[in-house]
């Protein structure tokens, strides 16, 4: 009975204290069950792909020979278009105004709208005009680029068209005008840049009528950016037009079925199919 009376007067454990303690109370290995799963590992980064290494020319400065052409219709319009008659739709290369604008001033989008409701008489290639730069860059023509480490020639399909692009301090001649401009080239890294002053304003952009005047600048810039490709970008400067200088950008691609281009005679063509070129030399 004393045994009795002692486990009596013993106090009991109250809930919270009874917890605290079993929670206490170790553990054997059969009871404490699987381990917990190890954290997720992190995923793995994908590898940066290698930035494509260009063929070279002796003096180390890329290759750009070849015959490209571009995929594109900015030919008919460098901004995103639809479909119309002789003219395929297409999305825009104009890269700079992000919004893919034209920045042009009010007096001059004036001249444009008028261009455009005239095109399919007044566009220079109507008349087999050459087609300036940069728009001969992205005719639906083949277009040949030869190279030296002196120099570039770029020979279009188009009329003839040849561009001779020196590649060694030249002064430019004074009072220069012409169709096609007067180039200048350097190696910028792996680029080359071209730029080219000189035009007349008889040439546009493109067949909806984007023109320049003769105080255009274009800044072109060729990249070798993979084996058959070429990425081309180009920014116009004119003060008298435009309120900004603004860019384009587009690849060539590299013809691979090709080992020569071809001629387009544009001015036979016209009169063999009874239509003679319309109207005059700019200059009469």
């Amino acid at each position: 009975m004393r045994s009795v009376g002692r486990w009596l007067r013993t106090p009991l454990l109250s809930t919270a204290a009874f917890a605290a303690a079993l929670l206490a109370a170790p553990v054997s290995a059969d009871q404490a069950g699987p381990p917990p799963p190890p954290p997720p590992a992190a995923p793995a980064r994908a590898a940066t792909p290698a930035r494509y290494a260009p063929p070279r020319l002796a003096n180390g400065k890329p290759d750009l020979q070849g015959i490209w052409q571009v995929r594109n219709t900015a030919n008919w319009s460098l901004q995103a278009h639809g479909g119309s008659y002789k003219t395929p739709a297409g999305l825009g290369v104009v890269v700079d105004p992000p919004d893919g604008s034209i920045p042009y001033r009010p007096e001059a989008l004036a001249i444009k709208q008028k261009n455009w409701a005239s095109r399919e008489a007044e566009d220079p290639l109507e008349k087999c005009y050459l087609a300036g730069v940069p728009r001969t860059m992205y005719l639906p023509y083949p277009l040949q680029i030869l190279q030296t480490e002196t120099e570039v020639a770029i020979v279009s399909e188009y009329v003839h068209t040849w561009r001779w692009i020196p590649l060694t301090p030249l002064e430019r001649y004074p009072g220069y005008e012409s169709w096609m401009g007067d180039p200048r080239g350097w190696w910028d890294g792996d680029t080359l840049v071209i730029e080219t002053v000189g035009h007349n304003d008889q040439t546009w952009f493109d067949h909806a009528g984007n023109f320049h005047s003769d105080a255009l600048t274009v800044v072109e810039r060729l990249t070798r950016t993979a084996a058959d490709v070429i990425t081309y970008e180009a920014t116009m400067t004119d003060s008298k037009v435009f309120t900004r200088p603004w860019t384009i950008r587009m690849p060539l691609y590299l013809h691979r079925d090709m080992d020569r281009i071809l001629e387009n005679e544009c001015y036979i063509y016209a009169e063999e199919a009874g239509k003679p070129i319309r109207g005059q030399h700019p200059n009469e």
